[in-house]
């Protein structure tokens, strides 16, 4: 007996298949790093007051600058250039994680119906500032509007007859039609950059707002590691769920929430209109070459990460919208491994 297994059969089938998961790993690994050492920045930037944590920014300053030099650039020596930085690295990384899940259940639209209503959160709390002088994070109320957003479409969806789409059309142009209520109403009592929010921008993003990404990120990735499995039963296959008892409406729930909490993050760099590709574009592009669900998950990060620091690179290079920047970037992407794909996606296994 030669002692080889199936999978050691398999494994000679598809003699790429080590190198590739190498090199998606190495992938994963780097980002993993980069994030790490975005969080790593917010916190230093948040406790650059504090002894040990004083140095420690100083040194982080001085890389900075030093990349300035060799790169010829003045951007990195600024720390509002970082923490924008930082939000868009955390948003390549839980934009693709959550996405991943929404693109396999058709759930795409949901993404740009939570973008609307966390815009919607935006209108309520700039209209909260200017009628009671509030000088809050306008994300946190955001952050509120769309999780109740959230909630009002899991609930719609549970509990109308309509087709599994509408609830979601309704709530998305009922929400956006609310929030440009209003804003018109409240013009000219505040002085926010209201097309920040819609279009992104690298100037929205506030030391506040980098930290709650931070915080939302953490969230995000330890609900979709804890639940994966559970996730993953009801996304390729509800109605197994169901008769397994598994509490579908309860993690479908915990689906929609984590998307509304990654929108209400991504809004600062990509705006409300452009925030939902993020979701999509990354995913659908790691799908036409993946051979399962892990894998798409991997390569959608992966290609997230591009996606997010090639569009800082024409966004920065060419003083355009970090928004358009990003998503532009993470359509050459998805071309890109279209015609790299040579074929049709096959049929995504839900195995690793």
């Amino acid at each position: 007996m030669s002692g080889e297994t199936p999978a050691d059969d398999r494994e000679r089938l598809r003699p790429d298949r080590g190198p590739r998961r190498t090199a998606e790993l190495v992938g994963i690994g780097i980002t993993g790093v980069v994030a790490v050492g975005m969080l790593g920045f917010l916190l230093l930037y948040w406790a650059q007051d504090l002894p040990v944590a004083s140095d420690l920014y100083a040194a982080f300053r001085s890389l900075g600058r030093a990349m300035d030099a060799a790169f010829g650039t003045n951007v990195f020596r600024h720390p509002i250039m970082w923490q924008s930085m930082a939000v868009g690295v955390l948003v390549g990384v839980v934009a693709p994680l959550v996405g991943s899940f929404l693109v396999h259940r058709e759930m795409a639209l949901i993404g740009e119906t939570l973008a609307h209503t966390a815009f919607a959160g935006v209108a309520v709390g700039i209209l909260l500032t200017s009628s009671t002088g509030w000088n809050g994070s306008l994300l946190l109320v955001a952050l509120a509007v769309g999780i109740l957003g959230a909630l009002a479409v899991q609930w719609l969806t549970e509990r109308t007859d309509a087709y599994g789409d509408v609830p979601i059309a309704i709530m998305l142009s009922g929400s956006f039609a609310v929030g440009t209520l209003i804003i018109s109403y409240g013009d000219g009592l505040t002085g926010v950059n209201v097309e920040g929010f819609l279009f992104g921008n690298l100037a929205v993003v506030t030391p506040e707002g980098a930290r709650l990404m931070g915080a939302l990120s953490l969230i995000v990735v330890a609900g979709v590691a804890m639940t994966y499995k559970q996730l993953l039963f009801i996304t390729f296959d509800e109605q197994a769920a169901r008769v397994a008892q598994l509490n579908v409406t309860g993690y479908n729930t915990l689906l929609v929430v984590l998307t509304a909490v990654v929108v209400v993050g991504a809004m600062q760099v990509l705006g409300v209109i452009l925030v939902a590709a993020m979701l999509v574009v990354p995913v659908a592009a790691a799908s036409q070459v993946a051979r399962s669900f892990r894998e798409t998950m991997y390569l959608g990060v992966i290609f997230g990460q591009l996606s997010v620091l090639g569009g800082f690179a024409v966004s920065i290079g060419f003083g355009l919208p970090s928004g358009g920047s990003i998503v532009v970037t993470a359509i050459a992407v998805y071309l890109a491994s279209v015609v790299g794909s040579g074929s049709a996606a096959t049929a995504i296994s839900t195995h690793g």
